[in-house]
Order: C-alpha cells, then sequence, then structure tokens
C-alpha cells in the first residue's frame, strides 16, 4: 500500500480511536461516578501506559530540576482544560461543545500574533472570521442566543487554557524534551489536580469490583482515546507530514457529533450544521497555512469528551 494512504489512513484512526470516548463514558455516569472520578482513572491507567511506550523506546524518566515548574504548569493547563470542558457539557451537546473547542488553532494563532509579534496574514484574518461566523450560526438561534452564555464561556476556557498550553510547550525550556516524557509528566501533574477535587468534594466513586464492564470501559478510556490515537498520531505524522496530520484533526468534532447523534440521541439544525462545516473549514485553513502547525502536533489531546445530562434547565 502506498506510504501517504497509510498515513492517512493512520491520522483518521487516531481522530476515530479518540473520539471513543463517550462509547466507553457513558455507561460509567449512568453508574453514578462524577467527572472528577473518570478523570482520575483515566489519567491514572494512562501514566503507565505511557511510561511504557517511553521505555520502549529508549527514553529515559530523568528530568533536570529546573523542568520540573514548567511541567508542573503545563499539567495543571491540560487539566484545567479538560475540567472546564466537562462543565461545559452541563450546559450543551456534545457536538457542539467539540466544535466550538476546535477553535484552539485560531487561538494559538492569535496568541502567536499577539504575544510573540509573527505576522498576521490575509489567510489568518479571513480563517478567523469564518470561524467567528460559524460559532455564531452555531450559537444564534431564531429567537436570540441558542446555547448557555455560561457553557459557551466554560467550553472557551478549554479552548483558552489548551491553546496556551500548546504555544507555553513550544516555547518553555522544555520544547526540545521528548513529547512522551512531557505527556508522562503532565499527566502526572495533571492527575494531582483531580486528587484534590476529589479529597475536598464528594469523595472517589469507585465500580465495584464485580462490575467488569465498567472497569473496561475505565480501562478502554486510557487505551483507546490515549495510547492508540497517539501512537497514531505519531505514526501518521512520520508517514504524511505534520500539516496534513493536522488537518485530519477535523475528524474529531465530526466523531463527536456522529456519536452525539447516534448514541446521545442529539439532533443539529441545517444553520447548526451550516455553522460546523465553517469552522472545520476555517481551522483547516489556518492549519494548512502552516505557522501553527508545529504548535498543534507537540501534544495529543489526551482528554474524552464526555456528555453528561443537563443538570439545570436552560
Amino acid at each position: 500500500m502506498n506510504t501517504k494512504v497509510i498515513g492517512y489512513l493512520l491520522g483518521a484512526l487516531a481522530e476515530i480511536s479518540y473520539g471513543t470516548n463517550p462509547l466507553f463514558a457513558l455507561p460509567l455516569y449512568q453508574a453514578g461516578m462524577d467527572p472528577d472520578s473518570v478523570l482520575f482513572f483515566r489519567y491514572l491507567f494512562a501514566i503507565p501506559i505511557i511510561g511504557v511506550m517511553l521505555k520502549v523506546r529508549g527514553r529515559g524518566f530523568a528530568v533536570r530540576r529546573a523542568e520540573l515548574p514548567p511541567l508542573v504548569m503545563l499539567g495543571l493547563l491540560v487539566a484545567v482544560s479538560s475540567l472546564t470542558l466537562f462543565e461545559s457539557y452541563n450546559y450543551m451537546d456534545v457536538g457542539i461543545a467539540s466544535t466550538l473547542l476546535f477553535v484552539y488553532p485560531v487561538i494559538v494563532a492569535l496568541i502567536m500574533t499577539l504575544m510573540f509579534k509573527e505576522r498576521l496574514t490575509v489567510q489568518t484574518v479571513v480563517s478567523i472570521g469564518g470561524a467567528l461566523v460559524g460559532i455564531a450560526l452555531l450559537s444564534i438561534g431564531e429567537g436570540g442566543m441558542a446555547l448557555s452564555g455560561t457553557g459557551t464561556a466554560l467550553v472557551f476556557g478549554s479552548a483558552l487554557s489548551y491553546a496556551i498550553y500548546l504555544v507555553a510547550v513550544n516555547r518553555s525550556s522544555i520544547g526540545s524534551m521528548p513529547t512522551l516524557k512531557v505527556t508522562f509528566y503532565m499527566l502526572t501533574f495533571g492527575l494531582s489536580l483531580f486528587v484534590v477535587r476529589l479529597c475536598i468534594g464528594d469523595g472517589l466513586h469507585v465500580p465495584p469490583l464485580g462490575g467488569w464492564y465498567l472497569w473496561a470501559n475505565l480501562i478502554a478510556l486510557a487505551v483507546f482515546p490515549t495510547a492508540i490515537s497517539f501512537l497514531c498520531t505519531t505514526a501518521a505524522i512520520k508517514h504524511i507530514g505534520s500539516t496534513p496530520t493536522a488537518i485530519l484533526g477535523a475528524l474529531e468534532p465530526a466523531t463527536a457529533v456522529f456519536f452525539g447523534m447516534v448514541v446521545f440521541g442529539q439532533q443539529m439544525l441545517p444553520r447548526e450544521w451550516c455553522g460546523f462545516v465553517l469552522i472545520i473549514l476555517s481551522v483547516s485553513v489556518v492549519v494548512a497555512g502552516g505557522g501553527v502547525t508545529r504548535y498543534l502536533l507537540r501534544m495529543k489531546r489526551l482528554f474524552p469528551r464526555i456528555r453528561r445530562k443537563p443538570c439545570r434547565d436552560e
């Protein structure tokens, strides 16, 4: 089979694997587990998997003392990004939330321009405008705002946290550190946030020992959308390069929309479909420009996009 074909298949498999989060997480929520508990086990089980991958590739675990502060900061950033995304699902459908989250490459481009004086191209300006129109189509209904302002603010907070992480991991002193090692410590320090929240909250919700199906779902969260997605992304980059692989990231919100409709019974209006397509195209143009690609591919997102039933009437 042609090398490029293999690369595109691997890239698509990476995004589809990442999109299986709701399939494995929904039974956990139905069993009474909360987001903090699910994320705790997700991180806990993913850490040794990434550790094994690190050893198989002949990498060590040693880090310099000066590298610890930025690693802690990065771990907390992605943990906060995950938490705010989870909270947004209390206010909007998973497909729309995931589509809004996908504007993070646009935020990266803006940070690069405002903070690091990188040139803002016409292509980027047009793409930002297109993304904003797409967001408006998703958000504004016939009677005004169709989405909760709180939910929208939360999902943009998640996108902002992740965008800051992407820029920081490339600009900080650990920019040359192997990605697997960054991932290992990022998950480790991110786990601490959920430990604290569980200690001051309702405590850890653990599936019964005989509930093998629930434990299988927890393990699957760490294996499929984490390890398999990460490995396939890395392999795809080697076959087709970073930019095409990043553009394939558009399959992430598309997969979330698919599972939202099939699993959760959610529906999208024609106006929302137009907004969805416009955001996907606009962000893909930004990525294809090449300016933000190295930021987007430094680290694969490792957090589930799970939907809980809204607990508030909107």
